[in-house]
């Protein structure tokens, strides 16, 4: 049966695609490659009982390298049919929105944003949350889009097109992120975020498209106008 047509970035798509999270060739491929860049970034856990807190955490893409890492796994999602999946994985989840998350302050030793900063429509609300629960010396690491003409074209038109890439209509341009605001942001609440940008291997991506290959390897790139990572420690005083 053919999925219904949705608005732009509208959340229920999600649940239309339910089935489509972990085959390695299904629509959300390049979200399991993104995962495993984002997990390059995240420290292995210094104490028994680290928590890690994932912001939208989807059916449980980061389960795999959070357990590595010996950390606990808090997953957030807004959709019914992601958490189930995400639960099956190990990840201890709650069906709540991002901007409001139920948690005390100060109880995360990583937070991790993967793939959400751009569909938020409260980015500072977004960001303040994340920075919130996170504690003193804890690790924020997130990937997200650029608000660029460069962005649209490859991460919309291009991406919507190929085999892996986004699923049509799963983006709204309008609201990919701003990089500068997103570091005055993220520093108003004790984080100076480095970015770094991220693109797949072009090799990588031939043999995955050939079928030779299982999955692709995301790799930094000096060019932050597309796909990026950001990565920051919060700080221990008082803002």
């Amino acid at each position: 049966m053919q999925a219904p047509t949705r608005p732009r970035n509208d959340v229920r798509q999600y649940d239309d695609l339910a089935g489509e999270w972990w085959p390695p060739r299904g629509r959300f491929a390049m979200l399991h490659w993104i995962a495993a860049a984002r997990a390059r970034l995240v420290p292995p856990a210094e104490r028994h009982g680290a928590l890690l807190v994932d912001l939208a955490c989807g059916a449980g893409l980061f389960a795999e390298h959070a357990a590595a890492r010996g950390y606990r796994h808090v997953g957030f999602d807004l959709s019914p049919t992601a958490l189930p999946q995400a639960r099956d994985h190990g990840v201890l989840v709650a069906r709540a929105d991002v901007l409001r998350l139920p948690l005390p302050d100060a109880i995360a030793d990583v937070v991790t944003a993967g793939e959400i900063l751009e569909h938020v429509t409260d980015l500072p609300a977004a960001v303040a949350e994340a920075c919130r629960v996170l504690r003193p010396g804890g690790t924020l690491v997130l990937d997200t889009i650029a608000q660029t003409r460069a962005a649209r074209v490859i991460a919309v038109t291009i991406a919507e097109a190929v085999p892996g890439g986004a699923p049509k209509g799963i983006h709204d341009p309008a609201l990919f992120v701003d990089r500068d605001e997103l570091r005055t942001l993220c520093a108003r609440h004790g984080v100076a975020v480095r970015l770094t940008g991220l693109r797949p291997s072009l090799v990588g991506m031939v043999l995955w498209l050939s079928r030779r290959r299982a999955s692709v390897r995301m790799v930094p790139t000096w060019s932050t106008s597309v796909l990026f990572q950001g990565h920051g420690i919060k700080e221990a005083g008082p803002r």
